[in-house]
């Protein structure tokens, strides 16, 4: 399967890797080291880079001994390289084997098949719930002997607070699948698990009409406008989907080809608490539990007693799909999750302290950084590149290290689930399958840090910004990697 092959690579580095810390620095390392130099500087004055900054951190793998620092200390935006600080917080001040857990509560009782009370959906942060899961909540519903309430259908989302979005998440954003707003009861379309949103298909009608809309899961939480015309083959379509601001009404415009592939986009919703508690009343009323009461939105009375649970997967698996595919809203319910759990807040605010505490337990010191969400979506967090490579470097230790190293995309490999965001970057090179690294993308951002597979191991953090072209940037990085990579295994 694909995470055993994952997780036998990372165990098998990582046992590499420990094994040698604490080796000396050796005259193989500064050999090393001299043959990077004049080629890391000369792609570090290539004119692509004019009016950036770049900041690049190399360490031994073995010894954490700098090999290379170029802007090291300079306070970079680090996009999504900031889930591998939000990841490693997680594993160690939850532990891998973490498990969210939802619950089916009631403050009433069941008599000849009726509850009379109401029926709570308590949610606790998993991101992984699917419709499928509610399905399964009713069919053990049933099985207790439910077939009808008389009460209301009630969601709680009160394990976190109500500030739904970190405070730099720009409007622009908050529509698409990786702006999705965060909730303590929240569901997934797939299992790609991007919580909060939906999966809109758009496929082709006939010629000067609109397209056929599908919507997965199936509801009416929201409301679609298909403005949108479908043209001839023989034309190159063009499709936006976006959700109107403090609403649920997706509007569809533009052009799509008659005969084209279908276009999905994931949609966040607003308000994913309430969307959840619709799905969830649908599969019991498909399941033919009949309801009497209204569906709304509370928190679940202490006295209430639990009829169901469910357990979420373990992190150290759900660490997979977060970081190989860079998941943000993943990142942003650990961060409060670690904040609920350490501090009794399941805030962004809590979240942080708690990331901050482990950090400097990890010998770093927040106080030179600017921390400001778990995902790294907002513009204003900075870390120092050296920062991060020391980071990296300590981690190699943990017992849970196997797991964080197993999350990392590989460069080249065409799994989806194992290259990740990596995997059409670097393929048919020195560098492929031997870059384990996280990738992080702003405008004006990009970053690649993470660990090299060489008989030398080493660890890297890169991070470029205030730059125009991405694509360059990117070119820039994969030199990098192939300088670095040169010696391989």
């Amino acid at each position: 399967m694909l995470s055993k092959k994952t997780i036998g690579y990372g165990t098998m580095l990582s046992s590499i890797l420990i094994l040698s810390m604490g080796c000396k620095q050796g005259k193989g390392t500064l050999h090393q080291k001299g043959k990077w130099s004049s080629s890391l500087h000369r792609i570090l004055s290539d004119h692509r880079l004019k009016g950036a900054i770049a900041g690049v951190s190399v360490r031994s793998a073995k010894t954490g001994n700098l090999l290379f620092n170029h802007n090291g200390d300079t306070r970079l935006t680090p996009a999504s390289n900031m889930k591998l600080i939000t990841g490693a917080a997680a594993l160690e001040m939850l532990g891998s084997d973490y498990r969210f857990t939802t619950e089916v509560c009631t403050d009433g009782e069941i008599h000849d098949g009726t509850l009379i009370g109401n029926l709570y959906l308590r949610g606790k942060g998993d991101p992984t719930l699917l419709r499928e899961d509610f399905d399964q909540f009713v069919s053990q519903l049933k099985s207790i002997g439910v077939k009808r309430i008389e009460g209301n259908v009630v969601a709680d989302e009160s394990w976190f607070d109500d500030q739904h979005l970190s405070e730099d998440m720009i409007w622009s954003d908050e529509h698409e699948y990786y702006g999705a707003q965060i909730s303590a009861l929240t569901v997934s379309p797939n299992t790609d698990y991007d919580a909060g949103t939906i999966m809109v298909t758009v496929s082709g009608g006939e010629i000067g009409s609109a397209p056929e809309v599908v919507l997965h899961p199936k509801t009416n939480y929201v409301n679609i406008v298909n403005l949108a015309t479908t043209v001839s083959s023989e034309k190159e379509g063009e499709l936006v989907i976006k959700r109107d601001h403090g609403s649920n009404t997706i509007t569809i415009s533009g052009t799509i080809s008659q005969f084209g592939d279908p276009e999905t986009n994931w949609v966040a919703v607003w308000n994913p608490g309430a969307y959840a508690l619709d799905l969830f009343s649908d599969s019991l009323l498909t399941h033919h539990i009949a309801l009497s009461g209204n569906n709304e939105i509370a928190s679940t009375p202490s006295h209430a007693q639990t009829l169901l649970s469910k357990k979420s997967m373990p992190l150290s698996e759900l660490l997979i799909p977060f970081m190989k595919l860079s998941n943000n809203g993943h990142a942003e319910v650990l961060l409060k999750e670690m904040g609920r759990v350490h501090l009794g807040k399941g805030s962004f605010e809590a979240g942080l302290e708690v990331v901050k505490t482990f950090l400097r337990s990890e010998g770093l010191n927040p106080n030179n950084m600017c921390l400001r969400d778990g995902s790294g979506i907002s513009q204003m967090n900075l870390i120092q590149p050296n920062e991060l490579s020391k980071l990296l470097y300590t981690l190699q230790s943990k017992k849970w290290f196997s797991s964080f190293f197993d999350s990392l995309p590989v460069a080249g490999a065409q799994e989806r689930f194992v290259g990740g965001t990596l995997r059409e970057r670097l393929r048919k090179t020195s560098a492929e399958n031997v870059i384990f690294a996280k990738t992080g993308s702003l405008i004006g951002v990009t970053s690649l840090s993470g660990y090299i597979k060489r008989q030398k191991p080493l660890v890297f953090s890169v991070i470029i910004n205030n730059f125009l072209d991405e694509e360059e940037m990117e070119k820039i990085e994969d030199e990098i990697m192939l300088i670095l990579a040169g010696d391989v295994l």
